[in-house]
């Protein structure tokens, strides 16, 4: 069994003064006990564009911890991804939300999990679950 990381779960895990930090590293050990772990693309850039953070910590990190990173990004991850970020963005204009607005990497990870099969490991589980219905998602 593979588990895709959200970015929330290792940025969580990196800072020892957030609340959650705890968690993820328990859910993280967790996954890591029912097969490989692994991030995808987008999860890889919003890591190394976290404040003091570089790709080399990054790459350091991953491969020191045993995370791979799963760089294709096929067709129908695309399309997946597409649909739900606009089924997304039409609820979105027809409820006139003013809350904070989901971002089209948030639906590329959870095409990539979907789509390969993975679970998908994340803090923000209402938002994958809605968005993919089919996908294994495990809240922090």
């Amino acid at each position: 069994m593979t588990t895709s990381l959200d970015t929330n779960v290792l940025t969580a895990l990196w800072h020892p003064d957030d609340t959650l930090n705890t968690l993820a590293k328990s859910a993280i050990d967790s996954e890591m006990l029912r097969g490989k772990l692994v991030v995808c693309p987008p999860v890889f850039a919003e890591l190394v564009a976290a404040p003091g953070r570089t790709e080399s910590f990054v790459e350091y990190f991953l491969g020191n911890s045993g995370i791979e990173v799963d760089w294709h990004l096929d067709e129908p991850i695309w399309r997946a991804a597409a649909r739900a970020f606009q089924r997304y963005a039409a609820a979105r204009r027809r409820r006139s939300d003013q809350g904070p607005r989901r971002i089209l990497a948030d639906f590329l990870i959870g095409a990539h999990a979907l789509r390969r099969g993975y679970r998908l490991l994340t803090l923000d589980a209402g938002i994958y679950r809605s968005a993919f219905p089919g996908l294994t998602v495990v809240a922090v």
